[in-house]
């Protein structure tokens, strides 16, 4: 039971025995203390006037004194204005901590009985992974871990462009400029050749713009079935494929179900047919299918070419109909920049003007895009940045300020590799997430591997010194359990931050926001840090208070590891 749902329940027992009167607990509204009045949580007496038939003071008052007189976890109280100020007693937040100490699973809530699919990631064959991909990756899988911990079945996928124009113009290059160059022959990772091909083939348009005919003739000879076509078509994405594989492994990304474009590109026309029967949608003179949506505010959009060819909106609803039909989803996120807010717009518009009752449970977590201090970066011209590229450049960089620092000059050099990736990973992770998705973000990586600050090797190194003390507590037989002594007031600030996990988990997965779960993170580790400061452990004489704040750290490097496993960051035993 939280503060809150404690404070509720209390409020609803005083109700009833100063008027009567029943107030379920979930009717109450309990929310923490402004900081500006004195008190931990405040009840809002508002809505109990009408029961109370009395002034809002007054009724606060009352509602006060009872409790304070029947729950010795209220130590004082104070009503303003219709707020009613709790104390909470050092008593109410040994009870807390003890509590949480003996959860199992502290963080993961019960289960909803839904689930939830989450696409990201999406990428075409023509290039490797970059940043933008890179914020895309890690947002759909903190996102996916949130829905997980607030109780939902979750399933991971994403849908590849393995066909069109883009993968032919990569090919169509490959034939005329690589001289049969292959992976194994070149020892270029294999979408980074492709992507080479891609930049190749941007040279050879600015030269002759009439290959763009010849880019054509190959993708309609693809849709042909074409052997040689297909055979280079296979080829070449079977070198990205692998990798990607390469990239999401290094990244910590994997997903439930992978679905290709060319599997893919021809559903939904049976929807184009059963909108047209339905009058919903509307053929014109040439052939070509539309849904007018300019009554909604919208315009018209093309469902169908002339040619009977189908659009990435055709290709979305019959996935979409796939998806919810076969998996029984409760609901289906994208994640995919905002860019496409439109798009998604019209096929949640366009779903339900079909007739499916779940088009309102489709969502878009629509994100902003990251910039460079150097500008933005354009894959036509071959400036972008590489998640390979990054992904050494921020072990390298985690070297070189660690190595600057002295952070891990007590480590074993054969674990200092390991570490420079663990930390070159979990500081490009934690600078990503803990942006809110909507804003567009600078990524700078020489900012993000400070190890003070808000960032994510801070928390790490916090980890790192707790697990130390904790290892020296046990080499001096020290014992680990809370004893109920009483708790400081730092302690108790720390113990509140803790007990806030469950609902800032819940509030995290509500907004499909990874932020709210970063930043609690780094308030813990901020709020660790300063009581560390100010706080004998291992020195402290008294065998009670040592041992239950030891319980207090290792309760804080464990809620730590779950909240920063939420971000898919990892935490050191050393550092």
């Amino acid at each position: 039971m939280t503060a809150e749902q404690f404070i509720a329940s209390k409020a609803s027992e005083a109700v009833k025995a100063l008027y009567g009167a029943e107030v379920a607990p979930d009717q109450m509204q309990v929310q923490v203390t402004r900081k500006e009045f004195e008190g931990d949580y405040t009840l809002v007496v508002f809505p109990l006037l009408r029961i109370s038939h009395a002034a809002p003071d007054a009724t606060g008052t009352a509602i006060g004194a009872w409790l304070k007189e029947n729950c010795p976890e209220i130590e004082a109280f104070n009503s303003v204005k219709g707020f009613l100020n709790l104390s909470l007693s050092n008593l109410f937040w040994q009870e807390c901590f003890a509590g949480i100490v003996s959860s199992k699973d502290y963080g993961q809530l019960p289960s909803t009985g839904k689930t939830v699919m989450v696409e990201f990631s999406s990428p075409n064959t023509n290039k490797p992974l970059h940043l933008g991909h890179v914020r895309n990756n890690l947002l759909g899988d903190s996102v996916s871990r949130l829905l997980a911990a607030a109780g939902n079945k979750v399933i991971k996928v994403t849908l590849v462009n393995d066909r069109g124009v883009h993968i032919c113009k990569s090919m169509y290059a490959w034939q005329q400029c690589m001289n049969g160059a292959t992976p194994e022959s070149t020892g270029i990772k294999g979408d980074h050749l492709v992507g080479d091909c891609y930049v190749a083939y941007s040279k050879l348009e600015k030269e002759d713009p009439s290959v763009n005919e010849k880019v054509h003739e190959m993708l309609l000879k693809w849709e042909e079935g074409d052997p040689e076509v297909r055979k280079l078509w296979e080829m070449m994405n079977g070198w990205v494929f692998a990798g990607f594989d390469e990239t999401y492994k290094a990244l910590g990304i994997s997903f439930d179900q992978v679905y290709y474009e060319h599997d893919t590109y021809l559903l939904g026309k049976s929807l184009v047919q059963k909108g047209l029967d339905m009058g919903v949608f509307v053929q014109d003179p040439d052939g070509s299918v539309w849904c007018d949506l300019t009554a909604d505010g919208l315009d018209r959009k093309l469902l169908l070419r002339s040619d009977g060819t189908s659009v990435y909106m055709t290709q979305d609803l019959g996935t979409a109909e796939q998806r919810f039909t076969r998996n029984k989803l409760d609901s289906h996120i994208y994640v995919v920049g905002d860019e496409q807010n439109y798009h998604f717009q019209v096929l949640k518009l366009v779903l339900a003007k079909l007739g499916f009752p779940w088009a309102d449970q489709i969502y878009h977590l629509s994100y902003g895009m990251v910039e460079l201090p150097e500008g933005k970066m354009k894959s036509r011209e071959g400036t972008v940045v590489d998640a390979d590229d990054l992904i050494a450049q921020m072990k390298n960089e985690a070297r070189s300020v660690s190595e600057e620092s002295g952070k891990l000059a007590d480590v074993p050099e054969e674990e200092r590799d390991r570490l420079y990736s663990m930390i070159g990973l979990g500081a490009l992770k934690y600078f990503i997430l803990k942006v809110d998705p909507k804003k567009t973000m600078l990524f700078d990586p020489h900012e993000s591997i400070d190890f003070n600050g808000n960032t994510g090797p801070f928390i790490q190194y916090t980890h790192a010194r707790i697990r130390s003390i904790l290892r020296k507590a046990a080499e001096q037989g020290l014992e680990v359990k809370p004893t109920g002594a009483e708790l400081s007031p730092k302690e108790i600030r720390l113990v509140q931050i803790l007990a806030a996990f469950p609902q800032k988990v819940s509030e995290a997965a509500a907004g499909l926001s990874p932020a709210l779960i970063a930043n609690w993170c780094y308030d813990l580790a901020k709020e660790f840090n300063q009581y560390y400061h100010d706080t004998q452990i291992l020195r402290e004489e008294d065998a009670a208070v040592r041992s239950q704040r030891l319980a207090l750290l290792d309760l804080i490097s464990k809620v730590l590891r779950t909240g920063m496993g939420l971000l898919g960051i990892d935490l050191p035993e050393r550092m």
